[in-house]
């Protein structure tokens, strides 16, 4: 008994099955007994399989039907008389609890049929018409016919009811159509044996399967795995290498047809048969039976399983697919690695998402959500289409497309090229850069080393979009946004030190960019500067990290310090912009710190980027003054004073701060109630225990200078 495509006229493997819930009639059929005017009920979804019932089988435990015991029924409209049978597999529950038996046409009926010695008839063609056994409706669909045959067995009066029912329908993953249960000589493949090193060495992370929660699934699949049908009805594919004997159903295998020859003589006992004797099996093999040999057969591992090419590059390292053909094909991969390589095929398997539209759909032609991907190209680039699909990727989830995600790539692409055409107008003098820009270098050199070993752990995990994000900050914000600036000449000519370094990181950056953006990235290497025929970005050297002890010290105090740095000028910024004070206007900033490193080492950055005058200490609050507090590395904040004269609204200064009070009120209450909570404690890491604690520290520090800060304005 297998599952047959009526349409494709082929069998199929039961992972080509796919079952889907649909409304379908629960018909009631009376059958009469044998010899008496009563009858027995017999519920069904499924009437036209009623002209192939052999028998009627009940409960034994049943006391509803102890009448029918040693009894026949007679089958509506075809009048044969079939026997009643007993077995526990009928449910009592069920319908009316009595079980119309179809050996021909239901596989848990024909496993009855087997059992109990019943005879057989198919009632159905291949391509889902009846057949003569049924003498009725011959060469009628089985679908018209279900409705022409309710109608028959309601005109003799033995339709007793008919009820809407759901029930789960099987449909051929090839061509949708309603999967018909068949008896049918196949070819299969005992998969007991064989799914046992495939199963262990998942479990085992030998082969792993990312994310993870697909372990599950895969390992529910392989525990319950069925001998594979893999025998195809079609006219074309891989014919299967079985050769028949003359006039016998008898057969051998082998690898060529000259081999066969040799087999067929010694089993025949005929030593003069010719090759032309021999019939070739005329099914193929099913798709994902060859294409499960496809790591091994690209490098010609079947033929000759000691080639170089296959001893070098097997197994692989990464496969990327859709979780959709982890048992099509993933597991059969695996299978295969096992039996004929006693190998993994592949180190990881990376299952990607389904492409959804922002309301969750999955996209398709028939709801009219699917973009067209040229038109999407044409109008953000590939760059800008392939990143907007990255932004919305996490490993193993769907994927939920927004075309203002194109948008947003297509915004980054622009920004790229904008902050290459900016650096390409530079021109050099002087060989040695200012303190300023030797800052600047220092500090984004940190940062880049920084980002560098996030993207690695990503791609380590196969968060790739993840990854894409850290490159997207460095690149927009860091890069962009703050070194840029930092570096950038008033009048277009910078040290020769600084231009080249910027270009040293423009280059790295593109590296980095170029697995998700590989057209911009491309482009702009070789506008950069001259290079030989095979030096291309795709191929270029990745950058290297340093971990070392020293440069990660040396790091986590340039960034500390440089944030510090970015916080104070972002501040700056805010005070101007609510008050509406011009940047061609000069402030003058005092500090109250308890460290001055920071002021020492990014003082003219700060001075630069928000146009301050002069930075003073003071140990001191200062008067009449808008000020702002920043968290520092060394933990106790540093308070910033602006003097701005007759500028300073005392109200307005007072609701700023009670609204920032507020906040770290709250923002303190938050951290205090995952800190009271004993489970987190003992079973967070030590390191976000310490952060957290840290958040306290700092929230209590801001709230006390606050306090004060509104205490002197009242």
């Amino acid at each position: 008994m297998i599952n047959w495509d009526p349409q494709g006229k082929t069998a199929l493997a039961d992972d080509e099955v796919i079952h889907k819930d649909v409304n379908s009639k629960l018909y009631y059929v009376k059958y009469q007994i044998e010899g008496e005017e009563s009858y027995v009920t017999i519920a069904t979804t499924r009437p036209e399989t009623i002209l192939g019932d052999t028998a009627v089988c009940i409960n034994p435990n049943d006391e509803r039907y102890r009448h029918l015991k040693g009894k026949k029924v007679i089958v509506p409209l075809v009048n044969r008389a079939v026997p009643v049978i007993e077995d526990e597999y009928v449910s009592m529950e069920f319908g009316t609890g009595c079980l119309k038996v179809t050996p021909a046409h239901d596989p848990n009926d024909y496993e009855l049929g087997q059992k109990h010695q019943l005879e057989t008839i198919d009632v159905m063609n291949d391509d889902g018409t009846m057949s003569e056994a049924a003498t009725l409706f011959v060469g009628e669909d089985r679908f018209v016919v279900r409705k022409k045959i309710a109608k028959e067995i309601d005109n003799i009066g033995q339709l007793a009811k008919v009820e809407e029912y759901k029930n789960s329908v099987g449909f051929s993953e090839r061509t949708d159509a309603v999967v018909e249960p068949r008896l049918s000589e196949q070819w299969f493949v005992s998969m007991e044996k064989l799914t046992k090193p495939a199963l262990e060495n998942v479990l085992n992370d030998n082969v792993q399967l990312h994310p993870a929660k697909f372990k599950n699934m895969y390992r529910s699949w392989m525990e319950n795995v069925r001998d594979w049908c893999i025998s195809r009805q079609l006219w074309w594919g891989q014919r299967i290498p079985a050769y028949y004997l003359p006039d016998s159903k008898d057969f051998v295998v082998a690898e060529t047809p000259e081999k066969a020859l040799e087999l067929a003589k010694e089993k025949s006992g005929k030593t003069d048969l010719k090759l032309e004797d021999l019939r070739q099996e005329e099914d193929v093999l099913d798709t994902w039976f060859s294409s499960g040999l496809w790591p091994i057969t690209v490098f010609d591992g079947i033929r000759k399983p000691d080639n170089p090419d296959i001893s070098y590059y097997y197994p692989t390292n990464d496969l990327v697919t859709a979780p959709e053909i982890l048992f099509f094909w993933v597991a059969r991969m695996i299978i295969n690695g096992y039996e004929y390589r006693k190998e993994k095929p592949f180190k990881n398997v990376y299952l990607t998402g389904i492409v959804r539209d922002k309301q969750g759909r999955k996209m398709s032609k028939s709801l009219g959500n699917s973009p067209d991907p040229l038109e999407l190209i044409k109008e953000y680039g590939a760059d800008g289409v392939r990143t907007g699909m990255l932004f919305s990727s996490p490993a193993g989830n769907d994927l939920l497309f927004d075309i203002k995600l194109c948008e947003q790539g297509r915004n980054f692409s622009n920004k790229i090229w904008n902050a290459f055409r900016l650096v390409q107008g530079w021109e050099t003098e002087g060989e040695r850069p200012g303190e300023q820009n030797r800052t600047a270098i220092a500090w984004f050199e940190a940062r880049f080393n920084q980002a560098l070993i996030e993207v690695e752990d990503h791609f380590s995990k196969f968060r790739i979009s993840d990854a894409l994000q850290v490159v997207y900050k460095l690149m927009w914000d860091d890069f962009c946004s703050w070194y840029l600036e930092m570096v950038k000449p008033e009048e277009k000519k910078v040290d020769q030190m600084t231009y080249d370094a910027t270009i040293r990181f423009f280059e790295n950056l593109m590296k980095l960019l170029h697995p998700f953006m590989p057209f911009i990235t491309e482009e702009i290497w070789h506008e950069i500067g001259q290079r030989s025929e095979d030096n291309f970005v795709i191929v270029a050297q990745w950058p290297e990290k340093d971990k070392s002890a020293v440069r990660v010290q040396t790091d986590k105090q340039m960034l500390g310090q440089g944030q510090v740095a970015i916080d104070v000028i972002t501040n700056l910024r805010n005070v101007r912009n609510s008050r509406g004070i011009s940047m061609k206007d000069q402030l003058e900033l005092i500090v109250r710190s308890d460290t001055k490193e920071v002021y020492e080492q990014f003082g003219s950055i700060i001075c630069k980027l928000a146009n301050i005058s002069d930075i003073r200490f003071s140990s001191d609050k200062v008067e009449g003054a808008a000020s702002f507090i920043i968290n520092t590395p060394q933990g106790k904040p540093d308070e910033c004073f602006i003097p701005l004269g007759d500028a300073v609204d005392a109200e307005a200064e007072i609701e700023r701060l009670q609204k920032d009070l507020e906040y770290q009120q709250g923002f303190k209450k938050s951290v205090e109630k995952k800190l009271s909570n004993e489970k987190f404690v003992q079973n967070a890491p030590d390191q976000v225990v310490a952060m957290e604690r840290k958040k306290m520290a700092d929230a209590d520090a801001k709230i006390a200078s606050l306090l004060e800060q509104l205490q002197a304005l009242k």
